[in-house]
């Protein structure tokens, strides 16, 4: 897994390490340093991608697909993650207005 962390103290998805796991949410996150793990643990709803994980776009369509951890935003101080590159081009011609479809969208879908 990636550490989610790292995507804002360092501005890039960096690969995490087994070293450095905590569960949170019945999953196991990963994080590059003990660092990031602590940062985390202090305060997970910071760093959470949006939409579970999912691609956000996707939520704005009102559906599920895959985040894929290379393919993201920091925006509001908030990570989401696309699907592929095509689809990140499209959440880029549009992000807030995405993300308020997403917010909108999002209960029903993950009911």
């Amino acid at each position: 897994g990636y550490d989610v962390v790292a995507y804002f103290e360092d501005g890039k998805p960096v690969k995490g390490d087994k070293a450095y796991s905590l569960s949170h949410k019945g999953a196991d996150w990963l994080f590059a340093s003990k660092a990031h793990l602590d940062a985390f643990a202090a305060s997970p709803e910071k760093y959470e991608p949006q939409y579970g994980g999912y691609c956000a776009w996707a939520a704005a369509q009102g559906y599920k697909a895959p985040g894929n951890p290379q393919y993201w935003t920091v925006r509001d101080g908030r990570l989401y993650l696309n699907y592929d590159a095509k689809v990140q081009q499209r959440w880029l011609a549009d992000p807030d207005g995405f993300i308020a479809k997403a917010d909108a969208n999002w209960p029903g879908i993950v009911e």
